[in-house]
């Protein structure tokens, strides 16, 4: 948490999942994925998000017994040599149980602390949260675009699923905010969303994960994935996020100290 309370820190994304969007199945042996995350963190990642079921649109959920087939070996092979802390995405209880027994010093819900025991889980063991803002459940997160009025429905939602972690045991300090760029958002929502990320905050600190999604080529016609995906975190972290979730973790970070020495 020490990063994001400083602002700007980055998250670097390691997917151990065969059909994640971009970066499906490269990661999935856990000698691969520690040699990633070693890079990440030599580029400049201050935490590392690891991730064992895709979420992406049109995504099959898989067991929790399949998920942490994928995470555990990866968590043993790569929590006790990294020398930054390690995230794991995961909605599902029984999952995070696995992960915080191994190392893991946050979970990285989209889901939002929803599943049963989740709350109470991250609570009892002193981990860090991250509470994403999804609409439905798992299995349909994309199926329906949210209304016009979806700022203050995904405000309101992190202000309550915040409330009911800190009334779980959680203590504020390790709760961040994710406004959920791309679920059940279309392009100009995701736009408008990455613009305020301010705005969902509170008393929190924010995460926007903007990373390679499909609204970029819109808001960024003709770039680079990669490249426009270090702008729009750069977007972010101007308009009030205190992080941003990334696969390049490179390219960004060096963006990021880039417009950090043109603004003094």
């Amino acid at each position: 948490m020490a990063a994001f309370r400083r602002g700007k820190a980055v998250m670097g994304i390691l997917n151990v999942t065969p059909d994640s969007f971009s970066d499906g199945g490269l990661w999935a042996r856990p000698e691969d994925a520690a040699g990633r995350a070693f890079r990440m963190e030599d580029e400049g990642a201050d935490i590392i998000d690891i991730g064992a079921e895709s979420t992406r649109p049109g995504s099959v959920p898989v067991s929790g017994s399949d998920e942490a087939a994928r995470l555990v070996p990866a968590l043993r092979e790569i929590v006790p040599s990294l020398s930054i802390p390690v995230s794991v995405d995961t909605m599902k209880t029984e999952v995070a149980e696995k992960a915080i027994g191994l190392g893991a010093d946050m979970i990285n819900d989209v889901y939002g602390l929803r599943g049963e025991g989740m709350a109470e889980l991250c609570a009892g063991s002193g981990v860090s949260v991250v509470i994403m803002h999804a609409p439905g459940d798992p299995g349909n997160f994309h199926s329906e675009i949210m209304g016009q009025n979806f700022m203050e429905e995904i405000r309101s939602f992190l202000s309550g699923r915040a409330r009911a972690a800190e009334e779980a045991g959680i203590k504020s300090g390790r709760i961040v905010l994710d406004p959920g760029i791309g679920f059940g958002k279309d392009a100009y929502q995701n736009q408008v969303i990455l613009r305020s990320s301010g705005f969902f905050s509170e008393k929190y600190p924010v995460l926007a994960a903007s990373s390679r999604k499909r609204f970029l080529s819109v808001m960024y016609p003709g770039t680079d994935p990669d490249e426009a995906s270090a702008r729009a975190a750069l977007v972010s972290v101007i308009h009030g996020a205190a992080g941003v979730r990334v696969h390049n973790v490179g390219r960004t970070a060096d963006l990021l100290r880039l417009a950090g020495r043109r603004r003094r």
